[in-house]
């Protein structure tokens, strides 16, 4: 069985991989050419004993990683493939998903329980409809952090600048200025995030 290990939450891929290894030797994908694909996944140590071996970011040597569906049946050792970043769309993902010597395990950060609330003030506002988005920012307020909110309303219009979206740059530069003021003003951060909302509808 070999087990590929990837997403945000490193620290808890790491407890888990030390669970699974114990100790372990470390391959770093970079230093390793195809021809040494044999010796990692099926070579023997000198006392003939299975290895726990990890792996890290093999899907970054393409050449390596092309390879690897050829060496899952018949490794003798204790493999982990530590990713991170995984292209789920690559013929080698979609070869290794579906062997059944091979886990695939996602370790993903916990959400920001606010996030979805965000969005759905930010999207209020970029759709025009400023003094609705104001009116839900209202209802939070009390319970939540400015500092926080705009973090967050920032992330979403850099998104939507990278889908090509005209106003998104706008929306930027308001958020900017914004969040520039609620760290150099004495002007209450909730007043600033609403009218940042309000411009943001015009």
């Amino acid at each position: 069985m070999i087990r590929i290990f990837y997403g945000d939450n490193r620290v808890m891929a790491q407890k888990v991989i030390k669970q699974q290894l114990g100790d372990y030797e470390i391959v770093e994908a970079d230093k390793i050419q195809r021809d040494d694909m044999p010796s990692v996944f099926l070579g023997t140590s000198l006392f003939g004993e299975t290895r726990s071996i990890l792996i890290k970011d093999l899907s970054e040597n393409k050449e390596c990683w092309e390879l690897l569906p050829n060496f899952i049946e018949g490794c003798p050792h204790h493999i982990v493939i530590w990713e991170t970043k995984l292209d789920k769309r690559s013929a080698v993902y979609k070869t290794l998903s579906k062997n059944k010597y091979v886990e695939l395990k996602e370790f993903k950060m916990a959400e920001d329980p606010n996030k979805k609330l965000v969005f759905d003030i930010f999207d209020t506002a970029f759709r025009g409809d400023g003094k609705k988005a104001v009116q839900m920012v209202e209802k939070i307020e009390v319970t939540n952090d400015p500092f926080s909110f705009m973090g967050l309303m920032t992330t979403m219009a850099i998104k939507k600048l990278q889908y090509n979206n005209s106003r998104a740059a706008g929306a930027i530069k308001i958020l900017a200025q914004a969040d520039l003021d609620m760290k150099s003003t004495s002007i209450e951060p909730w007043t600033i995030v609403k009218t940042a909302l309000l411009k943001i509808a015009k």
